[in-house]
């Protein structure tokens, strides 16, 4: 498919976000038109040369391709609910962030009063939309994201996950959980460095070698759990364990806080509790897939 810029975008929803995303369209030659509840945060867009819709029913009619990014997914269905608001023939990629369930109910009710709908989760901060770097993931059928590729092209790296329009949420918040566990272990083993002078600018370069080293185990992990097979090719569960009751001791000794370690015993220890002490680490997939307890 050619990378064509003819195609009428339009963008409701001018946050911060909302307006990167129309920067980006325009930047790529895409005639552009935005609409905003306050209508002044469409005023530096207009000057680069959007066209600002005097309602949402004017926005939704200006082109074959809408992107929406609001607040929240009950704001989306109030604004396209409107009576003006006619979405029979429109594709509709809602970016706005939610959860998958939510994401599943918002398709079901687009796609009853006639819209083409994607749901879509940006992996970016505001400033990187329009680069390679910004990650656009889109959920539901493919051929309405096949449809408008191209176009979308101009947002950043975009992929299609699957036709459940409530995957892109899954890995939105996947995606967090790893931002969070690297960050978190990255932070406990800083707090313990420094009780011997080390800063976290020194420890910072072998904690980054540790985080990619691990990552690339993540493939063959990723097989034995598709398996349901767990042999101890490198170590065995309870192994592991004997290692984290090492960091939660020397944590405490330090005077460092020790409730993250401690997490990741508390899980291997049920899972050795089941039976599982011989298998290896991916085996406590089997703890993840539990609901927590309180």
């Amino acid at each position: 498919m050619t990378n064509k810029t003819d195609t009428p975008v339009t963008v409701i929803g001018l946050g911060l976000m909302g307006q990167a995303l129309a920067g980006a369209f325009l930047k790529a030659g895409h005639p552009t038109t935005v609409w905003n509840r306050t209508a002044a945060k469409a005023d530096q867009l207009v000057d680069q040369g959007a066209q600002l819709a005097p309602s949402v029913g004017d926005a939704l009619k200006a082109g074959p391709l809408t992107i929406i990014c609001l607040t929240d997914y009950q704001a989306v269905r109030e604004l396209l609910g409107a009576a003006d608001a006619e979405l029979d023939g429109t594709t509709l990629i809602n970016l706005t962030s939610g959860d998958s369930a939510q994401a599943r109910e918002t398709a079901q009710w687009a796609e009853q009063r006639g819209a083409h709908y994607l749901d879509g989760a940006i992996m970016a901060v505001p400033p990187a939309i329009g680069t390679a770097e910004a990650m656009i993931l889109h959920s539901g059928p493919k051929p309405y994201f096949e449809a408008h590729k191209s176009t979308l092209d101009a947002l950043g790296t975009v992929t299609h996950l699957g036709a459940d329009h409530g995957l892109a949420s899954l890995y939105d918040v996947a995606g967090l959980a790893m931002m969070w566990s690297v960050l978190n272990a990255w932070l406990q083993g800083t707090a313990l460095l420094k009780t011997a002078g080390v800063d976290a600018a020194t420890y910072a370069p072998f904690a980054r070698q540790i985080a990619e080293g691990v990552a690339t185990w993540l493939p063959g992990y990723a097989e034995q759990i598709d398996r349901g097979s767990f042999p101890a090719e490198v170590s065995a569960l309870e192994t592991d364990a004997r290692a984290m009751a090492h960091l939660i001791e020397e944590s405490e000794a330090v005077g460092v806080n020790a409730e993250l370690p401690k997490l990741f015993k508390a899980m291997a220890d049920r899972a050795i509790a089941a039976g599982h002490g011989g298998e290896q680490y991916p085996v406590l997939i089997e703890e993840f897939g539990k609901p927590g307890t309180d």
